[in-house]
């Protein structure tokens, strides 16, 4: 193959990506553009691909009505974050450092839970928190979320923390350090990245999160912002300019975490790739 047609066959993969891309990110384009145009022009049979003569109504709206539930959906991704990495990284710890028997069983089952469809945790977690008062409950929603992230985030930081070289948690047993020690002083400074990785994929899910939020809150006391944008919806049908303008409110938190935590993300799921 000559360097001309090198060139060329380039420039087609070139082409052939960006349209790719494209196509998959013109829905994000679209919510951004309907989020500026007035219901009117998005009800019109050839609505504007471009906010042309834009306006800020809908966002006014969507600020005005999803401003708590904002507010809640951080609240509950925040300490389903906490609640995750406090449980999962020191079992990640035993799982991956020390001689814990039944090890292999407990993965098994770490794999199994993943597995469970999240309609039957919803109703389960229902009947069981309706007894303790724990419905219409920032805890129990944080509770429930992190059913889900947890398992996820021990797998993904065991597979970090059993690439740890045993010479570094050794050395430390001979100057007398215990095992809490040693996972304070040197396990989690070493695992910062999978940390990171694994604390925004549960932020994610928590954020993200609409059945465990609709079975576990009435809107008497709270609601998560994706319930708020659900009934939005369905108050709204024809305010489409408000229903997109909420979608890229709530898109922001995500957007900005994910920018953010970028390299430590990348550097968390490389490193976990290492095999013992």
């Amino acid at each position: 193959m000559t360097r001309l047609q090198q060139s060329v066959y380039g420039w087609c993969h070139t082409a052939l990506g960006v349209i790719i891309v494209a196509v998959l990110l013109f829905p994000l384009y679209w919510m951004l553009n309907a989020s500026f145009q007035s219901s009117g022009a998005l009800l019109k049979p050839s609505p504007n691909l471009f906010p042309l003569g834009g306006t800020l109504d809908g966002y006014r709206e969507a600020l005005s009505t999803q401003q708590g539930h904002l507010i809640s959906s951080l609240i509950v991704a925040a300490g389903t974050v906490a609640v995750s990495l406090a449980i999962a990284t020191p079992a990640a710890y035993a799982l991956a450092q020390l001689k814990m028997r039944g090890g292999v069983a407990v993965l098994f089952v770490m794999l199994i839970v993943q597995m469970i469809p999240g309609i039957v945790m919803a109703n389960s977690l229902y009947t069981v928190f309706s007894h303790l008062g724990l419905i219409d409950n920032y805890l129990g929603l944080i509770l429930a979320d992190s059913t889900a992230t947890i398992p996820f985030a021990i797998l993904l930081l065991r597979a970090f923390m059993i690439a740890i070289p045993k010479e570094l948690t050794e050395a430390a047993r001979l100057d007398g350090a215990g095992y809490w020690r040693i996972f304070v002083s040197i396990i989690v400074p070493v695992s910062r990245n999978a940390m990171v990785t694994a604390g925004l994929f549960s932020f994610l899910f928590a954020w993200a999160d609409f059945l465990f939020a609709i079975t576990l809150t009435t809107g008497q006391s709270f609601e998560p912002v994706t319930v708020g944008m659900y009934r939005f919806i369905g108050n709204q049908s024809a305010d489409w300019n408000g229903i997109m303008a909420t979608a890229v409110l709530a898109s922001i938190p995500a957007a900005i975490l994910l920018t953010i935590a970028q390299r430590y993300v990348v550097a968390g799921m490389t490193s976990g790739a290492v095999k013992d």
